[in-house]
């Protein structure tokens, strides 16, 4: 803490705050930035070194009371006198500068940090985990693929995506995180996968369903058309005289298989489209006749 910082100001406290406020604002910095709880992390150092001094200062209420009255700077450091320039001459800098050497390592300090810290085990210990989040495309998610994150500190995590992972899945890529205490084992970097919508598959389960278009003739007189899959094109037939509305299921055609899960199936829905029709179309649809047939018949 530099001369011209303000130890009220580093620990977030009025001026007039009681000691027990100071106490309290003190031990939620040093909790927050210890320097064992953020391994390697400057920043987080820094603040608790800044909160260590202040509360140096202010937790005790002989340097606090000078420190209000302007006998000592933020750092401890006695402020010189008004004096003449003769007698400043011949004082010493001993007497002009007197620093306070007491530290945080007292009875006080070990009390303060007693009920944050004795639960750490003093044995070799697991480091911290890393939380990130990825999102990934439906059929990276469906198919498997592998994706690379950078890491706040500027590396990079190659993240393998198995087939089949769902919304919500944590991937766990282990020794990732934090290095272990004592000789423990690091930490793991655990990522949790957000899917990105499909503009026509949707996923249920194992399975995959979608809707596919099929034209009026197609529809009438059957046919093969070809649709995608997550693994590729294929034919599949229509039989003459489909309704819009018909599912097909492609078995093996879903979710792949991967590790104990079987691969899922395909549900096709068909709909009927008309599309632009022409005069022929109309004057034969003009003349023909359905006897007895009745689309609404349900309806009544």
């Amino acid at each position: 803490m530099s001369m011209a910082d303000d130890p009220y100001k580093i620990l977030g406290v009025k001026r007039d705050a009681s000691a027990e406020e100071i106490r309290a604002a003190y031990r939620k910095l040093a909790k927050k930035h210890h320097p064992d709880l953020n391994p390697g992390n400057k920043h987080a150092e820094e603040k608790f070194k800044a909160a260590s001094a202040a509360y140096e200062l202010l937790g005790d209420a002989e340097k606090r009371g000078k420190y209000d009255r302007g006998e000592i700077d933020a750092s401890g450091a006695e402020r010189p006198p008004a004096q003449g320039w003769r007698q400043y001459a011949e004082s010493g800098p001993g007497d002009r500068y007197a620093y306070s050497t007491g530290g945080m390592g007292g009875a006080d300090f070990e009390d303060l940090f007693g009920n944050i810290f004795n639960q750490r085990p003093r044995g070799p210990a697991k480091g911290h985990d890393h939380h990130y989040s990825l999102e990934v495309g439906f059929l990276e998610a469906v198919s498997g693929a592998t994706r690379r994150i950078t890491l706040p500190d500027g590396g990079t995590l190659n993240v393998k995506i198995p087939p089949g992972t769902e919304a919500g899945d944590i991937l766990r890529l282990r020794g990732k995180g934090d290095p272990g205490f004592n000789g423990g084992p690091a930490g793991d970097a655990l990522i949790e996968v957000h899917v990105a919508p499909h503009k026509f598959y949707r996923r249920v389960g194992r399975n995959i369903h979608m809707d596919v278009p099929v034209s009026l003739k197609e529809a009438v007189l059957g046919g093969k058309v070809t649709i995608p899959t997550p693994a590729g094109e294929v034919a599949m037939t229509v039989r003459p005289g489909t309704e819009s509305g018909t599912e097909m299921r492609l078995r093996g055609r879903g979710v792949p298989a991967h590790g104990k899960h079987a691969a899922g199936d395909l549900h096709v829905k068909l709909n009927v489209v008309v599309g632009p029709a022409d005069e022929k179309l109309k004057e034969f649809l003009q003349s023909w006749e359905q006897p007895g047939f009745n689309p609404r018949e349900g309806l009544k």
